[in-house]
């Protein structure tokens, strides 16, 4: 029997309850990591971790607590023995106009987002050092790069802060053998759903830019590529956006 590309690495998905960060944790148990799974509700990450197999646990933790992520990370270290691949897909959206978005919601968009990815990156630093080098998957969007920012103003600059980190994270820990990278992800999660029933007008016309026609499945599409990154055919791939979007948005322009 072959061994499975990510046979004996040890995986962290943030928020994998649903949508995304469900789908990634499901595809990387499939290529052989052991996943913990992070989330507030724990009964909706414990799902996800029998589904998953392979030893997959899920752990309760408020990504906006900064003691929380500690404990968490280090429960997962000594339940498994290290971290190997890191994906910080949590994340509260603060949807909405300038005047519209409150100074909580930005505020919590940024604890949640950035500050979140920050604290997640360095509680798993040293495990990944000590093992020879691991990955970090954080997750940013298009939106940092719409033509027409009305409306999704403080989204783009969550979104943005993170991909700053991973590239000071990439230069500044790739000697350790640490890859970091972005990925940019249109996906059938539960936060899209919402959007389309929000915003059906818009999201009718967002669809049809899409140059190969539809949405990406959150294991499928999104997952699977999140595994591949994560394993050795992209071992010299470090500080990117990669967009999985269908073609949609022009992170080159």
């Amino acid at each position: 029997m072959s061994v499975k590309p990510l046979e004996g690495k040890i995986a962290i998905v943030t928020g994998a309850g649903q949508g995304v960060g469900r789908g990634i944790a499901l595809a990387l148990a499939r290529h052989g990591a052991k996943v913990a799974l992070l989330g507030r509700t724990l009964a909706k990450v414990e799902a996800t971790a029998e589904e998953c197999g392979n030893g997959a646990r899920g752990f309760h933790v408020d990504i906006k607590d900064a003691e929380a992520i500690k404990a968490a990370t280090a429960q997962v270290i000594e339940a498994f023995g290290g971290v190997d691949i890191l994906v910080n897909n949590a994340q509260e959206v603060p949807l909405g106009t300038l005047d519209k978005v409150t100074d909580e919601a930005f505020l919590a968009g940024f604890e949640s987002g950035p500050i979140a990815t920050m604290r997640m990156m360095k509680a798993c630093r040293a495990s990944m050092t000590e093992r020879g080098g691991g990955v970090i998957i954080n997750l940013t969007s298009s939106a940092t790069i719409r033509w027409d920012m009305a409306g999704y103003g403080p989204y783009a600059a969550v979104k943005k802060a993170i991909q700053a980190l991973t590239r000071a994270a990439a230069a500044e820990w790739g000697p350790e053998g640490i890859r970091v990278l972005n990925i940019a992800p249109h996906a059938d999660s539960p936060g899209l759903k919402s959007w389309i029933e929000a915003r059906p007008a818009e999201a009718e016309a967002f669809f049809k830019t899409i140059p190969l026609r539809r949405i990406g499945r959150c294991e499928e599409d999104i997952g699977e590529a999140v595994a591949a990154l994560c394993g050795p055919s992209f071992s010299y791939l470090t500080g990117a956006t990669i967009p999985l979007d269908g073609g949609q948005a022009n992170f080159d322009g």
